[in-house]
């Protein structure tokens, strides 16, 4: 309880020198964006392996975490654990540790009503920033702070990875052979490969050389070892490729996060009977992970699709209608357990028009649709995924349109970007190539130089297309929208 002494402006005047503070309470974490059961189950793992060489940035995290859920009391105790690390490992650097902990006692303090002791850590840290150059009164931008931010970060969700990625790189302008911060960057680059996709050759791709830079620092970290395996993989160096994932099976056979993407790989060359066997093996520890489910569906998916290069009715087959189930459940479930992994739900859609139920893949994306939440990304990936069932599953062309014009004008910096402007000019000219005064075709053509910033180039088209079909709203907003005076 707040001491009666303590008046509303004494509080307000503390938290205006807490929101100064560089902890997770400052760094915009929002609820909504981050799975806190996951995020939670993955801290409790990190600590009971050992696995990260800062210790007390997990329990700082975990503090956090435990907070924001209403678990004050837990929260302490994560952050006493904090200090007991900084003061048995970094005993001769501790301060310089001690800033984004005693920044997150500050406000868990805070919280609880007990303010004497919030203040008695902004005492604390107005101490230890003092020593720093580019320090303020409450916190200082250096290589450890920078560091656990990124690391944090990234443990948060794929929203805040190029936040963490830029965080990330800072500590390592200033401390450059840390291993943490490189594996942490190794780990973010990989991640965002994802995203920005790099057809670059091995030799000069960021991703291998940091995974290798990584891996040089610390020649045990398995984690690295998988995340460089499945990038030669693609890039085919599979030499290196196997000895590196054999490696990995062998120094974390019962690690479930390594697993899934052993298991990964092992799909992709092939090996989709080994890589179900891991898969199962690593769901019996960590029975619910989404991504455990997620990877089991895709092998089932490939052992499917093969099925259905054998056998033209392979859906109604025994095996087929088994496999189709199972596909059914473990994507369900990976969606259900983990509703960013939003691949999993394009991958149910797909399976339900692998077998001819088209209304209950139109469903999943309606659904999807609705949701406002989603980040541009992912809005752009549902359209992109609709639009392609609209093609090639429904044989609606115009649906089609409709959806890879939703994904151009978000304007995403992403690959499936290019692909749809390319699938959408693709179009054009097919239709083009049969009615030269096509409507559609002018539409879409206006639409891509207006996404591209050209602008009489787009009232050129959109002005040709009203020519052909002059009732049509989209074209006329269009024009309005290019002819407006800025």
């Amino acid at each position: 309880m707040i001491g009666a002494q303590e008046s509303d402006t004494e509080r307000d005047a503390l938290k205006v020198k807490l929101l100064q503070l560089q902890c997770h309470f400052t760094w915009n974490l929002q609820m909504e964006n981050v799975e806190w059961d996951d995020l939670q189950e993955r801290l409790n793992y990190i600590i009971e392996s050992d696995i990260v060489k800062y210790q007390a940035m997990t329990y700082n995290l975990l503090a956090f975490v435990n907070c924001t859920r209403g678990n004050c009391e837990e929260s302490v105790n994560n952050l006493w654990e904090a200090e007991e690390i900084l003061r048995k490992n970094h005993k001769f650097e501790i301060e310089k540790w001690s800033i984004i902990t005693y920044g997150n006692s500050a406000w868990v303090y805070y919280h609880v009503g007990e303010l004497a002791e919030a203040r008695s850590y902004l005492d604390k840290l107005e101490r230890i920033c003092q020593q720093f150059t580019d320090g303020s009164r409450y916190t200082a931008l250096i290589p450890e702070v920078y560091g656990e931010k990124g690391w944090s970060l990234l443990k948060c969700g794929r929203k805040y990875y190029e936040e963490a990625n830029e965080c990330i790189e800072k500590a390592l302008e200033g401390d450059p052979d840390d291993i943490e911060w490189n594996a942490a960057y190794a780990t973010v680059v990989f991640r965002l490969k994802e995203t920005f996709e790099d057809p670059q050759r091995p030799e000069h791709c960021k991703v291998v050389k940091q995974l290798r830079r990584a891996l040089a620092l610390n020649p045990n970290d398995s984690f690295v070892k998988i995340m460089l395996a499945l990038r030669l993989q693609d890039f085919n160096q599979i030499d290196e490729y196997y000895r590196l994932l054999e490696e990995v099976l062998l120094e974390s056979p019962d690690d479930p996060y390594i697993t899934q993407y052993a298991a990964k790989a092992l799909r992709r060359q092939g090996s989709v009977e080994y890589s179900l066997q891991l898969l199962k093996k690593a769901l019996k520890v960590k029975s619910f992970s989404a991504l455990l489910h997620h990877e089991i569906g895709l092998c089932y998916k490939t052992q499917l699709i093969a099925l259905q290069k054998t056998n033209w009715k392979y859906f109604a087959h025994e095996d087929g209608r088994k496999l189709i189930e199972l596909c059914k459940y473990h994507f369900q479930t990976a969606f259900d357990q983990k509703p960013s992994l939003i691949f999993a739900i394009f991958d149910l859609a797909k399976i339900h028009a692998m077998s001819g139920e088209y209304s209950k893949a139109d469903d999943i994306y309606t659904n999807l649709l609705r949701n406002k939440d989603y980040s541009p990304l992912n809005k752009l990936l549902i359209h992109w995924n609709y639009g392609e069932h609209q093609l090639y599953k429904k044989g609606s062309q115009l649906n089609a349109i409709h959806h890879f014009k939703e994904c151009l004008k978000l304007k995403v910096n992403t690959n499936r970007n290019e692909k749809c402007r390319a699938k959408l000019k693709q179009i054009a000219e097919d239709r083009m190539s049969k009615d030269a005064r096509d409507s559609v075709a002018f539409g879409i053509l206006g639409l891509i130089h207006q996404v591209d910033g050209k602008k009489s180039e787009a009232i050129d088209f959109f002005e040709k297309a009203l020519e052909c079909d002059r009732d049509n709203e989209e074209f006329q907003s269009a024009l309005r929208e290019l002819r407006q005076v800025t």
